[in-house]
């Protein structure tokens, strides 16, 4: 690593900005059960598991409430076609919140299985990592004093930059994953609008939305390729140029494309839902 102090402020921001990249490409690939050790996921089952018991509650009051509302009088109850569409209903949603975690995992699992299958479409085995020109080393280190002035500044703001994006992207992923955690915790309880007809939207509504937050893996992935062809090639450096300038506009272009990246991240969930109409 080079002694001079521009240099190194901006090889550590872009250090943190590999790692961060890094990070999040094995977030997306990860599991909610192996994240942090499994402890969280633990806690989300129990959670889950005792909301079961309000869930089967609210099966029975959706489920009577739907018969109020569906049926004219109780004779239209009795008939055989009314009754078994009732019952083949009510099995349905027991069923559902029942198995329901089985069921969250299964398409959780086939959105992985599409996250792999854009990695390999790509061939990205891991994402390109950002480094310094060396030209632009080159240029610092062979600056004086005064020269290094403006250098200071360029530097200061665009890593500043580059800390700041780094951190809002990763907190963009580790915001899904809490956000499946949560759907998983509380699912029992909308998925029991299953067993009303006029309630059953709450319950579409919500298994949409789920299926949002897993496809939000697909996004990030896709947007976490296509930046990697733009760090396979670095912006253009101007030789000639003076080294304030071609620091300036080494940095800008890379804020640029990083600023592009952490949008789409951000931006993930919005995507998918206006995709699925939600």
């Amino acid at each position: 690593m080079s002694d001079n102090w521009v240099v190194q402020n901006l090889e550590n921001a872009l250090a943190v900005w590999n790692d961060k990249l890094t990070e999040i490409w094995q977030l997306v690939t990860q599991s909610p059960q192996t994240f942090r050790g499994g402890a969280i996921w633990q806690m989300v089952v129990n959670i889950h598991g005792t909301l079961q018991a309000i869930g089967y509650a609210l099966l029975v009051l959706f489920f009577v409430v739907g018969v109020v509302k569906t049926c004219g009088s109780f004779a239209e109850v009795k008939r055989p076609e009314h009754a078994l569409r009732l019952f083949v209903r009510f099995a349905l949603a027991k069923g559902v919140i029942t198995y329901g975690m089985e069921l969250m995992l299964a398409l959780l699992e086939i959105v992985q299985g599409i996250v792999s299958s854009i990695m390999n479409a790509a061939g990205l085995g891991s994402p390109q990592t950002s480094v310094l020109p060396g030209e632009i080393v080159t240029a610092i280190e062979d600056c004086g004093f005064l020269e290094s002035i403006p250098l200071w500044a360029v530097t200061l703001i665009g890593g500043l930059f580059i800390w700041v994006l780094s951190f809002v992207m990763i907190l963009s992923v580790y915001g899904r994953f809490f956000k499946l955690y949560l759907y998983a915790a509380i699912a029992p309880i909308p998925l029991a609008s299953f067993a009303g007809e006029p309630s059953q939207n709450v319950g579409k509504s919500f298994l949409k939305s789920y299926a949002a937050v897993c496809l939000e893996g697909a996004v990030i992935v896709l947007a976490c390729a296509i930046f990697d062809l733009f760090a396979g090639s670095p912006p253009n450096v101007n030789a000639g140029a003076a080294a304030a300038s071609m620091v300036w506009s080494y940095i800008g272009e890379l804020v640029f494309n990083m600023l592009i990246l952490v949008g789409t991240v951000k931006m993930a969930d919005r995507v998918v839902r206006e995709m699925m109409g939600l």
